[in-house]
């Protein structure tokens, strides 16, 4: 079911990304084909103009005599254009800017401009065969905007698809907060009456006459089975953080594991050697992440091995390292271990890393990682959290 879930949403993903791209290869071709045509339309109207003029009569001066003319180089066009004779001094012009017309080297430039836009249509006159004038002209207003609103419409499109998704992602996301949290509920109340009643009957053994050193460890074991209750029902909850001698949090957590390993899996822990760090958590969450890590530690070494647990500092973070010898992870996956449902055993939903994620990085502020892995080799996660020191 998780791998027809994955292939259904990266389906639905290829389909907007795809027709996302169609969109914008349509609209470009369109809106090309329209820009075009409305170049050649304005390089006839050009050519026309061009046309008229050499059939008005000027006199030497280059003055306009025809309303024809006239009406051309009115502002009734958006066409821009600079007129020159043929030693380029500038006759008449039309939407370009007069410190251009002005400014030599601007001027220049601006012809270039249009030389490379459109080629410069000649005018000759009746009266000379010698002199001519020459029309340089450029894009209308209305062309530079079909030039560039296809790029403008595929950013829009990309933008509304990156927004798709940003919404889609939020929508899974709180969707799984309500799941995460509603399964974190519910396991804490169906534990709520076995527990009690497990209670009831360490109770009653402990006044039979039978080996006390049995009925304690079992009141250890249901004493941490009521911790778990209760770290599942903190989640979703209101969950404050209190300054922990991070050492004798996680010591307890390595303590309790210890007795419960296979004779040939060796648990070590420096941090009762070394000198107190304190950090903001919660003592119940963050012992529950240590278990995860060990547990997960231990599965990897497959009944025999080692796992080391340390703990270091420098002036602004506590750092806390589960090592293993187990088989080691691929590189492709040290970021995928922590997504919910992920899982390379056999059994279990593939959670536990998960939650820890959630744990360290929503609830405590800090970071969680594979820092090194290797194949055969073993694997060490770390966790970073803000130091806090004694005020």
């Amino acid at each position: 079911m998780k791998i027809h879930a994955r292939t259904f949403s990266f389906r639905n993903r290829l389909v907007v990304i795809v027709v996302g791209v169609m969109l914008g290869a349509v609209s470009l071709l369109y809106t090309n084909d329209m820009a075009r045509k409305l170049k050649g339309k304005e390089q006839h109207d050009v050519a026309l103009w061009a046309h008229a003029m050499e059939r008005v009569s000027r006199d030497v001066m280059g003055t306009i005599q025809d309303p024809l003319v006239a009406d051309i180089m009115s502002n009734g066009n958006n066409i821009p254009f600079i007129i020159t004779n043929e030693n380029l001094e500038v006759i008449n012009s039309h939407l370009v800017p007069e410190k251009i017309i002005d400014h030599p080297d601007r001027l220049r430039k601006q012809i270039d401009k249009f030389m490379s836009e459109n080629q410069p249509i000649p005018v000759r006159y009746r009266f000379s065969s010698e002199h001519y004038h020459l029309i340089f002209y450029g894009k209308s207003a209305l062309l530079k905007s079909l030039y560039y609103f296809p790029y403008i419409q595929i950013l829009v499109i990309t933008a509304f698809v990156a927004l798709g998704f940003i919404a889609f992602r939020s929508s899974k996301h709180d969707e799984q907060n309500r799941v995460w949290i509603g399964l974190a509920k519910e396991t804490a109340h169906q534990l709520g009456t076995p527990t009690s009643s497990l209670l009831g009957w360490i109770e009653y053994l402990r006044s039979q006459e039978i080996d006390q050193t049995a009925v304690e460890e079992m009141n250890k074991d249901l004493t941490h089975l009521m911790k778990i209750t209760d770290r599942f029902s903190k989640i979703g909850s209101e969950t404050p953080l209190t300054p922990e001698n991070i050492n004798e949090v996680v010591g307890e957590s390595v303590m309790y594991f210890r007795k419960r390993i296979p004779r040939n899996v060796t648990l070590e822990y420096n941090g009762l050697a070394i000198a107190p760090v304190q950090a903001n958590i919660n003592a119940a969450l963050f012992e529950w992440v240590v278990e995860n890590l060990m547990k997960n530690s231990l599965d990897a070494l497959q009944g025999h091995g080692a796992i080391d647990v340390r703990i270091s500092s420098d002036d602004k973070y506590v750092m806390i390292d589960v090592k293993d010898t187990g088989k080691g992870i691929p590189k492709s996956n040290w970021k995928r271990i922590f997504e919910p449902g992920f899982t390379t055993k056999t059994r279990g939903w593939g959670l536990g890393l998960s939650l820890s994620r959630r744990i360290v990085e929503e609830y405590h502020q800090g970071k969680i990682a594979v820092i090194d892995s290797e194949i055969g080799k073993g694997t060490t996660i770390r966790i970073t959290l803000k130091r806090s020191f004694a005020g």
